[in-house]
């Protein structure tokens, strides 16, 4: 079983992720041994002192990595708040660091997302937010399906007036590896609901934004 074999069947667990859910989950055994092969083929000895215990390290290692196939970002959601002395404006969290992995590298994708709803008498807590955030990214991912989940899920859980999700971010599989162009970001973004249909509130959130030169790469 290969490496990308083992984190295949790990995918499966996720309902929400286009994954075969007919793949078993591999044993630890099965990914440790996958790490092992993997180190073999890139030329080196997996029994030699310092890589030893790397493929129990890397095994560890992707269950932080992935660990957001375990959650459901929606029911994580549910809490809200209906006390808000009638706010109905924008709400808005920008420049949120999150790190995720390109499915088709394995390599990392490093950047920030905004995110912003209009409340339709509802408001969740802001740290939610950001778990949802963590719960895509932690998952094999293109920034595309990333925006999207992030968004939709909000929209679903919340159902706002409005979602936008605004991301950008260095993709390490062009930074670090084929045509090495390092500095170079991705700009993705969702906009549901008045975000997509209103123009002036569409113009606030992304002046909102704006101003920001950090680079990942």
């Amino acid at each position: 079983m290969s490496l990308v074999e083992a984190i295949e069947g790990a995918s499966s667990a996720n309902t929400h992720h286009k994954s075969n859910s007919a793949h078993r989950r591999p044993k630890r055994e099965d990914a440790e041994a996958a790490v092992r092969v993997m180190i073999e083929w890139a030329g080196d000895n997996p029994d030699r002192e310092g890589l030893v215990d790397t493929p129990s390290r890397v095994v560890r290692a992707y269950e932080e990595f992935f660990e957001g196939y375990q959650t459901d970002p929606v029911e994580m959601l549910q809490r809200t708040f209906e006390e808000t002395d009638g706010y109905d404006d924008l709400i808005v969290l920008k420049n949120m660091r999150f790190e995720s992995h390109c499915e088709h590298h394995i390599v990392p994708i490093i950047g920030k997302v905004h995110i912003a709803y209009l409340p339709a008498g509802r408001v969740v807590g802001i740290s939610k937010l950001a778990r949802v955030v963590e719960v895509f990214a932690k998952r094999l991912q293109i920034q595309e399906t990333l925006t999207a989940q992030i968004a939709d899920a909000i929209d679903t859980a919340l159902q706002p007036r409005g979602v936008a999700v605004v991301m950008e971010a260095a993709h390490m599989c062009m930074t670090t590896r084929g045509i090495k162009k390092p500095g170079v970001s991705m700009m993705t973004r969702r906009m549901l609901g008045a975000f997509s249909t209103d123009k002036d509130l569409r113009r606030d959130f992304l002046s909102s934004i704006a101003g920001s030169q950090e680079t990942f790469g």
